[in-house]
């Protein structure tokens, strides 16, 4: 993969993201060890290595997440929308206007409890759709409306 130009200007999701993660992550992560303490308490006394070894790798998970969360940016330019995320195996989705079927704005319940949505950009070939998560609602609406207009600019060109 070849690097994108150094000049874009990368914007990047917002930090209450890596909270809802980090939350939902630990909930889980309790939950799985409360229930692994349980069958310790009532079956065998080796689910509380399965209770310690579900801790240790959420706090892993959780180190890992902040970086994961990091990596992710968009960057808008003339022609088209770059989408970039990924740690191990990096991921750039360049999706142009003019290819773009329409754009889509999500928010599950604990998503518009922090004030945050995920852009979707839905292009004709389903490999090519990018999402933008995290964002801002405000951001988020108004690069909806920013995509659906250029993607109407470069579709009238056609």
């Amino acid at each position: 993969m070849t690097a994108p130009p150094l000049d874009i200007a990368w914007r990047s999701i917002s930090p209450r993201y890596l909270w809802l993660r980090l939350s939902v992550l630990a909930l889980w992560t309790l939950a799985s060890a409360v229930a692994a303490t349980v069958a310790a308490l009532l079956v065998s006394t080796w689910f509380f290595v399965l209770a310690v070894a579900v801790l240790a790798l959420g706090a892993l998970r959780a180190v890992f997440m902040r970086r994961s969360v990091r990596a992710w940016g968009y960057a808008e330019r003339a022609e088209d929308l770059l989408v970039r995320h990924g740690l191990l195996v990096r991921r750039l989705s360049i999706v142009p206007y003019a290819r773009m079927q329409f754009v889509d704005v999500t928010a599950g319940p604990l998503e518009r409890a922090a004030g945050l949505a995920t852009v979707t950009l839905h292009t004709a070939a389903a490999a090519s759709d990018a999402s933008v998560p995290g964002l801002e609602a405000a951001e988020a609406t108004r690069l909806r409306d920013r995509l659906a207009a250029l993607g109407e600019i470069r579709e009238e060109g056609l």
